[in-house]
């Protein structure tokens, strides 16, 4: 095999995501992204089942990718009907999409009870539909949808369905796992007796039922699949589809695999944070690969083993996919992540030494008030910074206000106004939000955002509130946690104080202050 051909389906089955819903520029901006990072293929939508993605193939006509074929989607012709005829199929056309994927009915159960056609008409359908997409120049992949539940059933059936697809002369076939309830073992076994009957190249399409989209898609590759369908970040209906990040890196750092250009393997964690960004979907922090902690190191004893050889606690250099490595703050680590941190910042600075005695002390005095550094990686970086008199404020607080209010329609009304110094101009700014912190969210950006404008890709997608000394009441501390994002990553900042207001400022200034600091760099 010479390389793994990626297919990209996160336009179409990655927006049937719960929570999900792609604008037309949302999908060409995703498109050309998933171009830029080498993808082969991908799936624009169904042209014939919505305006949205009629207009973005339309859309796309104009533009000329480097890397990727724009496919569109659809199904085979409706019983009783010629292919020429049928709506969808001259929809398909219309999209002008050089490569056009179909799907049809393998399970037997499928076409008696959800088409309500016979066995032969279905056949009739699948070679129909393929044979005139092929008189019409394009390049056909045939979706053999729910393949494998199909062949557990009747597999005699299931083969004749793909073999009506290969006599029309597709041009690769997909074996689906539609319901995701298929082991590897049995995806195997499968594929290995498909292998004897179909002669044209095979494609894989997993979803993610059983927590099995990745291991099921990579086996069917052992087993000679060519092609291999998926979603960036797992996104998909249900429990999602095979991710192809996970796919991608692992066909190149573990089976020595071409997929992707080798070059643009380390492109996956930023794709992947833009793909989370466009989505409103947080990528979780033990995503493989490219989530926030997929090389992050707590225990000393594993930092101390990782500063001596990393593959001790890793299994790949992270750089290879665009990641890093982070050693977080907690009490279990001691000096190690003070000494590593000031390292990154060009500080030479001894576990031993005075200095670092004295970091950790101011540490210790921090995390006892109630800040937990081990969780906020910005906070602990800018509190880094600071202590080694190596950070420039962006701007300085002149003062805000915030207030709540509840009004005759029962609704909760929250405004914030701030008044900020940058370089040497004062600035003042008041807005709206659903709650107080939203509001001042809201109008620090304001009033910053002619001097910063990359603020603006920023954003915040989590804020958690934590009473710490629940006996003093109201009048306890709380911390609080902000998780940010833009379209390259995600860091946490924390803020501990009697106020909430007050907690939230704190996590929200380092969190504006990180963001700037890290464009700076």
């Amino acid at each position: 095999m010479k390389k793994v051909v990626i297919y990209d389906t996160t336009l179409r089955d990655g927006s049937q995501s719960e929570g999900v819903s792609f604008t037309v520029n949302d999908k060409v901006k995703i498109a050309e992204k998933l171009d830029h990072l080498g993808v082969h293929y991908i799936e624009g939508g169904w042209p014939g089942s919505n305006p949205k993605d009629k207009e973005f193939f339309k859309a796309m006509q104009g533009r000329k990718l480097k890397n990727a074929v724009i496919a569109a989607f659809g199904s085979t012709r409706r019983a009783k009907t010629n292919a020429a005829d049928d709506f969808n199929i001259k929809e398909l056309i219309k999209s002008m999409a050089s490569t056009i994927t179909i799907f049809g009915k393998t399970w037997d159960l499928h076409v008696t009870d959800v088409l309500k056609a016979s066995l032969d008409e279905n056949l009739n359908m699948i070679a129909d539909s393929v044979g005139y997409l092929k008189k019409k120049k394009r390049e056909v992949f045939y979706d053999a949808e729910h393949f494998f539940d199909g062949y557990k059933s009747n597999p005699d059936y299931a083969i004749k369905t793909l073999l009506a697809a290969q006599e029309a002369k597709a041009d690769c076939i997909i074996l689906c796992d539609t319901n995701g309830g298929t082991l590897p073992t049995q995806l195997k076994e499968i594929v290995a007796d498909v292998r004897k009957h179909i002669k044209i190249p095979l494609g894989i399409h997993t979803h993610n039922d059983l927590g099995l989209a990745v291991a099921n898609s990579l086996a069917a590759v052992e087993m000679g699949c060519e092609q291999v369908q998926g979603t960036l970040n797992g996104l998909g209906e249900r429990c999602g589809n095979a991710d192809l990040c996970t796919i991608i890196a692992i066909l190149h750092t573990k089976m020595k695999l071409k997929s992707i250009p080798d070059i643009k393997v380390k492109l996956l964690t930023e794709t992947s944070y833009f793909i989370s960004e466009i989505s409103n979907m947080k990528l979780a922090d033990n995503h493989p690969f490219v989530g926030h902690s997929a090389f992050a190191h707590k225990g000393g004893v594993h930092i101390d083993a990782m500063l001596k050889n990393p593959l001790a606690y890793e299994h790949l250099d992270p750089n290879i996919v665009g990641n890093h490595r982070r050693f977080i703050t907690s009490e279990l680590a001691g000096k190690m992540p003070i000494v590593m941190k000031a390292q990154e910042l060009n500080v030479k600075l001894d576990k031993k030494s005075p200095q670092a005695k004295k970091l950790l002390k101011k540490l210790q005095i921090k995390e006892h008030s109630g800040y937990q550094f081990e969780a906020a990686d910005a906070s602990f970086e800018l509190f880094m910074k600071r202590a080694l008199k190596q950070y420039t404020p962006f701007f300085k607080l002149e003062g805000f206000r915030v207030f709540s209010e509840k009004r005759f329609d029962n609704k909760i009304f929250a405004e914030a106004s701030i008044r900020v110094i940058v370089d040497g101009q004062e600035q003042y700014s008041a807005a709206e939000g659903d709650g107080p912190v939203d509001a001042l969210d809201r109008a620090l950006r304001q009033a910053l955002d002619k001097f910063y404008p990359t603020l603006k890709n920023m954003r915040l997608t989590d804020y958690k509130v934590r009473v710490l000394d629940t006996k003093e009441g109201t009048a306890a501390r709380v911390r609080v946690l902000i998780e940010s994002q833009d379209e390259k990553d995600a860091w946490t900042t924390v803020g501990v104080h009697e106020n909430i207001i007050q907690a939230s400022w704190e996590a929200l200034l380092d969190s504006v202050e990180y963001k700037l600091m890290k464009d700076k760099k």
